[in-house]
């Protein structure tokens, strides 16, 4: 389950950031990483047959693990929304709560969640969750929700975890991960809370996927979450000064740039600078460029939604990005 201080820090800063009271020892699971998280997760509350709603695009290891489960996915596409207020164009993805209403069958066991969200940097509102939580307890729906860039918002977007809404904690599992809140990529520690039973079963799948990881780093992992707020204001400000830098870059090289207000991935799009396939657009760049993106398509089950799409990362050194920025508008 995790050693004991992981389990007792992880309980500690979910109540001291977000009133969400967890029993270390009953109500929280340590896992190899958020990936190992989602995939016991989906093992185990996910009987085959059952169909799993989840927001689209989406991190690529869902597929595989709601079809390990015997899981039918269904998709819910975020859409491009694009308003002007006091002379200033917002771009964001934005969740259609109706698509998602009818989304939901008698099939329907489960939703998948994922804010901040990733490829597109979207964070889901207040309204929104408010509204996904009233859809959950309507129809008595388990959720899953991926909080994994939960320390990385912007601007004026608030991180707001679906388990603190009425009626939610009783059917959500929180996923977290080190990874992403402390840039300790490759250590593999990552977290699931919940009540009792839905730990409980979360830890039955996870002991048949790696029983046990990253011991020695969980100690690390511990002191790190009682790091005091100074630090994670410092990691957000360090983020959003490397996220102006490559978005700048990126409008001034002709792209449609949509400005995430969380994680660290930007998405843009490609249609400006005359171009409609991201899967090619993506081939030809490292040549004509030197720089690498992702095609957002690769994170579709419609793939034509999210073809003029791609995205790029922004979790690099500062000189990075601006000699990015630099070959992208020498290349159009």
């Amino acid at each position: 389950p995790g050693v004991p201080e992981l389990r007792t820090a992880i309980a500690a800063h979910q109540k001291q950031r977000y009133g969400l009271a967890y029993d270390p020892d009953r109500e929280v699971l340590v896992t190899a990483g958020a990936t190992e998280a989602i995939a016991a997760s989906l093992l185990a509350l996910v009987e085959p047959g059952d169909e799993v709603v989840a927001l689209e695009p989406y991190y690529d290891s869902y597929a595989a693990s709601i079809a390990m489960a015997g899981g039918t996915r269904i998709p819910v596409t975020l859409r491009p929304h694009e308003e002007t207020r006091e002379g200033v164009t917002h771009r964001r993805f934005r969740l259609d709560l109706d698509e998602l209403r009818d989304a939901v069958t008698d099939n329907t066991r489960l939703l998948l969640v994922n804010t901040p969200h990733n490829p597109t940097g979207t964070v889901l509102t207040r309204e929104e969750l408010g509204e996904i939580a009233k859809l959950a307890v309507e129809r008595d729906l388990l959720v899953i929700t991926d909080e994994v860039y939960e320390h990385l918002v912007f601007d004026e977007a608030e991180h707001l975890p679906l388990a603190s809404f009425p009626g939610m904690r009783e059917r959500t599992v929180t996923i977290g991960s080190a990874g992403k809140t402390f840039s300790f990529t490759g250590w593999k520690v990552g977290w699931v809370t919940g009540t009792p039973d839905l730990v409980t079963a979360v830890r039955s799948a996870k002991q048949f996927l790696t029983y046990v990881a990253s011991g020695p780093f969980q100690y690390a992992v511990a002191e790190a979450l009682a790091l005091p707020d100074t630090y994670f204001a410092a990691f957000r400000a360090d983020m959003l000064a490397k996220r102006d830098v490559l978005a700048a870059g990126l409008t001034e090289a002709g792209f449609k740039v949509f400005q995430p207000a969380g994680t660290y991935f930007i998405t843009t799009d490609i249609r400006p600078l005359g171009e409609s396939d991201g899967f090619a657009f993506c081939r030809a760049l490292p040549e004509r460029a030197g720089v690498v993106a992702i095609p957002n398509a690769v994170f579709y089950d419609h793939r034509e939604a999210g073809a003029p799409f791609v995205r790029f990362a922004f979790c690099k050194r500062t000189e990075v990005l601006e000699e990015a920025a630099k070959r992208l508008k020498a290349a159009w």
